[in-house]
């Protein structure tokens, strides 16, 4: 009995300097006993502290479609994950998209069949590579280019940094699989959307867009293609060797606006031009030119565009829209698949989501490769390539469809979805084993500046995401909670802050960054709170549990026009927040 109680107490020693080992930065933690089991309070503190977060999505478009035998959902990816690059070695693919200011930067996909994705970490993942510390939430990383040089052996994802002055740049590694990311080596051109080609003969070339030549605009969105010879040995375009391969588009006569993101393929013994052409709204489209020399010229195809929804039939049921910026790549049985971004307007035709990642089958038997089913309404699913088991939604491959994304924050690493902006992670953000503390900065969300809040991408029209928070704010600038936020002039606020000697839980709205106070109710204490934000389309509720209790709305029903990107521009999509901040400046009165 006396070694029972020995043992019995020795492992209550262990378990509490455990405890307060992984949880160092709370203000206490206890250890009470009841019916013999040991519970663990969490007090709270300046510090929040963030559990259970739960995602949960229910589309209306996969409830009533679920998938056929042998078939799989697109978008592959869901949410913000736009400008998609694919490449191929062996049976691997790897996949990269644009970031912006979102830290990490350029997302990093793998799969070995095109339809099962997992992702590998982020090609971007230090200061030294990505510095968009007082960008704009769309400045920062522009269409990555990812490409596989089988005469070295090595992966390069090329790139254009709309901050710090870098511009167009290029980092390399033998191995994605282990990261490792060169540093960026600065390219001497100008303009965006660069992309390499290695031609058989191991020559290499950049493509990109750019200006016209100086005085040589003829309209608004004129743009150019340009080629350059590309000195893989010194990682830099050959001086003097830059030249106009697309003027305007396919037809300059009808004024074609935004040619750009091009990638060249060879096939036949021909050079294969694909661009962008229309903007990346509305007018969005793919378009195709041939050539014998990767440096022109090139010749537009007659069928062209080979992928767009912009002339269909606005009012159909469930439509995609903006399909363009595609990539293609040839499997090892010689099939071709293109991946494209493309957006899911809501009932009121906005775009929360942002633009995702879409993928289709490539016919490219004849001359010219056509997306099969691209000029016509874009299905949720397509067939899987033959011998593929569909495993998207299982163990560690990145989900799509309706699904459910649940963080303990248990201490096991932060999960690669979560992302700052402007700055890592790692500054803010400490995990233990009972929950995850952000360590607030003395900047709010408005700032263009590393704000302390970690996020996660909105992947439905309807979903809910809910999580527990504990939490004291000690002064009137002190605030935590959730954010939902487009950029830092389009977002709400619901979090928990302080007005004198008392508690207010608040729902800010800020539009073009005016900001307003929704509502507000009085708290009879701080500590545990459980926050909650569902959008049903356009409409938008935050409700909160106060000690396990009921949800309750604050504010009724919002518009979720401030977080749509044809509302507040740029080229982002919405984001759920887990944000604190020692800059409150939401005045409760």
């Amino acid at each position: 009995m006396m070694q029972t109680k020995v043992r019995k107490s020795r492992y209550r020693v262990t378990r509490m300097w455990s405890c307060l080992l992984a949880l160092a930065t709370l203000s206490a933690c206890q250890h009470v006993q009841d019916n013999g089991d040991e519970k663990t309070n969490i007090a709270a503190s300046n510090e929040p502290v963030f559990q259970h977060f739960e995602y949960v999505g229910n589309d209306k478009i996969y409830a009533e479609n679920p998938l056929p035998e042998g078939h799989f959902y697109s978008p592959i990816l869901q949410g913000c994950y736009p400008d998609p690059s694919i490449t191929r070695k062996g049976d691997d693919y790897y996949l990269v998209v644009s970031s912006f200011v979102m830290f990490p930067g350029v997302p990093i996909f793998h799969s070995k069949d095109l339809v099962n994705w997992k992702q590998i970490g982020h090609v971007l993942d230090r200061e030294s590579q990505l510095k968009v510390g007082t960008a704009g939430i769309s400045a920062g990383i522009y269409a990555p280019d990812i490409l596989y040089n089988p005469h070295n052996d090595t992966f390069y994802m090329i790139t254009t940094q709309i901050a710090s002055g870098i511009g167009n740049m290029v980092v390399k590694t033998k191995d994605p699989l282990q990261g490792n990311w060169s540093d960026p080596i600065q390219l001497n051109f100008g303009g965006i959307d660069p992309a390499l080609f290695f031609d058989d003969d191991g020559k290499a070339y950049v493509i990109h867009n750019d200006a016209p030549d100086e005085g040589k605009e003829l309209y608004e969105g004129h743009r150019v293609i340009k080629v350059w010879d590309y000195d893989v040995e010194k990682d830099q375009v050959i001086a003097g060797t830059d030249k106009i391969i697309v003027d305007g588009g396919v037809d300059i006569t009808k004024k074609p606006i935004w040619i750009e993101a091009p990638h060249i393929y060879k096939r036949y013994g021909k050079y294969y031009l694909i661009c962008a052409e229309g903007g990346t709204g509305a007018n969005h489209s793919e378009v195709v030119f041939v050539s014998d020399s990767p440096r022109g010229p090139y010749k537009p195809a007659a069928t062209n565009p080979i992928l767009s929804q912009r002339h269909l039939d606005k009012s159909r049921p469930s439509p995609v829209e903006w399909a363009g910026h595609a990539d293609l790549v040839e499997t090892p049985s010689g099939d071709w698949y293109g991946v494209f971004l493309a957006i899911r307007p809501n009932e009121k035709n906005r775009v929360n989501t942002g633009r995702e990642t879409f993928i289709l089958p490539v016919d490219w038997s004849g001359e010219w490769p056509i997306f099969e089913g691209g000029m016509e309404p874009l299905k949720p699913f397509i067939a899987m390539p033959p011998g593929t088991e569909n495993k998207m939604n299982s163990g560690a491959f990145f989900p799509n469809g309706n699904f459910t994304f649940v963080d303990k924050f248990e201490g096991n690493g932060l999960d690669d979805r979560w992302i700052s902006l402007r700055g890592p992670r790692e500054k803010f953000v400490e995990e233990g084993t009972h929950g995850l503390v952000i360590k607030p900065f003395d900047v709010n969300i408005k700032a263009q500046q590393p704000i302390s809040t970690l996020f996660y991408r909105q992947q439905h029209a309807a979903f809910s995401a809910s999580v527990d928070m504990h939490y004291k704010p000690e002064t009137e600038g002190d605030l935590a909670g959730l954010a939902c936020v487009q950029s830092e002039a389009f977002n709400y606020v619901f979090g928990v802050t302080k007005s004198g000697a008392d508690y207010y839980l608040v729902l800010e709205r800020t539009e073009k960054g005016e900001s307003s106070l929704i509502a507000r109710k009085k708290l009879s204490e701080a500590g545990k709170i459980s926050l909650k934000v569902e959008a049903r389309g356009d409409d938008y509720q935050f409700t909160y549990a106060v000690d396990g209790g009921d949800f309750e709305n604050l504010g009724g029903t919002v518009s979720g026009d401030i977080l749509s990107t044809d509302v507040a521009g740029g080229f982002t999509g919405a984001m759920i927040g887990l944000y604190a901040t020692s800059a409150n400046d939401i005045k409760v009165e």
